[in-house]
């Protein structure tokens, strides 16, 4: 991607070094993140805000490339920022890696599934290897992670607290069926786990974006991105900022009391509209 796409698409680093945030300086002072699908939109301002705020990050991946880039820039402004890659769809690659970084950093204390991906297509066209692609990285893949954070929790003592990036499922997000069916399947998760890992002192909880500009805009029509910031009462786009704080308020210290929760994150749109990742068919622009 350019440096001009990037610049379209979502905040650069430069941006992130610099957004201001509503949180103190040193709110997560020895604290470490683990931040999977860190070098992403929503993941890398994440990153970005909780490197900040004094923790140490772990950044994951596929791309080590991308990770490395990203840690090279956190660093460059005095920020503790480490990354690795790993394949959450494999869950022994997965217990390796938890093993690995427990034995380098220590314990982790907040555990962010921004990890996912999915492609806009109808339905009815999916092919099954699109199709488990999908299920395989955003449910199975969170899962792997959130489980393999629990044990580690559970067995050295350590409370601990989990934020999964998922979907508004609730209104009209169409496009992208095989993720809906993911993402519904975190928060069910999530809200089931909440429960069994209370008495572990691990939360969990969820965050459903709305249409927040990233990267990975990039895929979409021109026409489906042009309508996104009417997805919603606001009549705009939120950024990975957004998010990135969001996270914050679950995760860290301020969310102490919340558990179980999904908060969504979409300028009012679940209440308003509808937002179609593949441009509106034209049987339903009738009446427009």
């Amino acid at each position: 991607m350019s440096a001009d796409d990037k610049e379209k698409f979502g905040l650069s680093d430069a941006d992130l070094a610099s957004c201001p945030t509503v949180y103190a300086d040193g709110a997560l002072q020895g604290k470490t993140v683990l931040i999977s699908g860190g070098a992403g939109g929503i993941g890398r301002a994440t990153a970005w805000l909780f490197g900040r705020l004094g923790a140490r990050v772990v950044i994951s991946g596929r791309s080590q490339e991308k990770i490395d880039l990203l840690v090279a820039a956190m660093r460059d402004k005095g920020l503790d920022c480490h990354g690795a890659s790993v394949d959450i769809r494999d869950a022994e690659a997965v217990e390796s890696f938890f093993d690995t970084l427990w034995n380098e950093h220590g314990p982790v204390d907040i555990l962010v599934n921004s990890a996912g991906g999915q492609f806009p297509q109808a339905a009815i066209d999916f092919s099954v290897k699109g199709w488990n692609a999908v299920i395989n990285t955003n449910l199975n893949g969170t899962w792997f992670m959130m489980q393999s954070a629990a044990r580690k929790w559970r067995d050295t003592g350590k409370p601990g607290s989990i934020v999964n990036i998922v979907v508004v499922t609730n209104h009209g997000l169409h496009g992208v069926a095989h993720t809906i069916a993911a993402r519904s399947g975190v928060i069910g998760l999530t809200r089931s786990v909440a429960v069994e890992w209370a008495p572990l002192g691990i939360r969990v909880n969820c965050i459903a974006p709305g249409a927040i500009e990233t990267e990975g805009w990039k895929v979409y029509t021109p026409e489906a991105r042009a309508a996104y910031p009417q997805s919603n009462p606001m009549m705009q786009a939120g950024n990975t900022w957004d998010i990135a704080e969001a996270c914050m308020y679950l995760g860290g210290p301020s969310g102490r009391f919340i558990t179980g929760e999904l908060l969504t994150v979409d300028g009012g749109g679940q209440l308003w509209g509808e937002t179609w990742t593949t441009g509106k068919p034209d049987y339903f622009k009738t009446g427009d």
